[in-house]
């Protein structure tokens, strides 16, 4: 199958680390345009005047910062991978366990924290959107005017980040294909990424943030079960690290 190529797997890694970063920065690179014009014509459909509704700004949204729960995971494991050129396999071993114990539960704790935080925020746009006149309002006004447009561009921009750091993994060695735990990784990333497409295009203008925050909650329930995959992955590299060192020490001793 070939040697591994160092460089198009530093390149992976690269590529990998863009989804990431674009997905973090989504909420100051979306949102924030005037909606108060496009306000004032909903209150208007609904049969409510409104005055000066002052400043009213587009929502940047949850989905996309929330699959850097998942792609996170993708992250770490080609940066597993690259750790392996520079570090002995005895050492490999060990660091990795520990690091990895380590990173599932903190990712563990971060995506219960942010499951929480979409799913009451949610709840609240359902309620408020299921109240009129008032109610729903007060949901246009936070919610309603969701910037589709943007989070198109920064989605197609990360699904081709995504293929990108596919094709590189390959092409710096197939044999990933016979990682089953990476090629999973790989398709729920890619699936979900596209998921967040058709969602932010299913319905009005006005419901999609509805589904956006929905798209959040089930990115955040993927992400715990990746956690819960790599915790449990973690123990038997751990348990073979300290089995190692203890027969080395009753080596040493003898």
């Amino acid at each position: 199958m070939g040697e591994l190529r160092k460089p198009l797997l530093l390149l992976a890694l690269l590529a990998v680390a863009l989804v990431v970063g674009v997905e973090l920065g989504a909420a100051a690179l979306t949102g924030g345009g005037d909606a108060s014009g496009a306000l004032r014509d909903r209150a208007g459909q609904l049969g409510v005047e409104l005055g000066d509704v002052g400043a009213v700004s587009e929502p940047s949204g949850r989905g996309i910062g929330h699959l850097a729960l998942i792609d996170v995971v993708a992250l770490w494991t080609t940066g597993l991978f690259c750790l392996s050129l520079v570090l002995p396999d005895r050492m490999q071993g060990r660091v990795q366990g520990v690091a990895t114990l380590v990173f599932s539960i903190v990712l563990l704790l971060v995506s219960l924290v942010l499951l929480i935080v979409a799913f009451v925020e949610l709840t609240v746009m359902v309620s408020l959107f299921l109240a009129p006149p008032f109610g729903t309002l007060a949901y246009l006004a936070v919610w309603g005017f969701f910037p589709v447009g943007d989070a198109a561009v920064l989605l197609g921009l990360v699904l081709l980040l995504k293929l990108v750091w596919v094709g590189l993994l390959l092409a710096a060695q197939p044999r990933f294909l016979r990682n089953k735990g990476l090629v999973a990784l790989a398709l729920t990333t890619l699936l979900c990424t596209v998921a967040l497409q058709f969602l932010h295009g299913l319905v009005p203008v006005i419901l999609v943030s509805i589904l956006d925050d929905l798209g959040a909650v089930v990115f955040a329930v993927v992400a715990l079960i990746w956690a819960l995959v790599l915790l449990i992955g973690s123990i038997p590299a751990i348990v073979k690290a300290i089995r190692t060192t203890a027969t080395t020490s009753g080596r040493t001793v003898r």
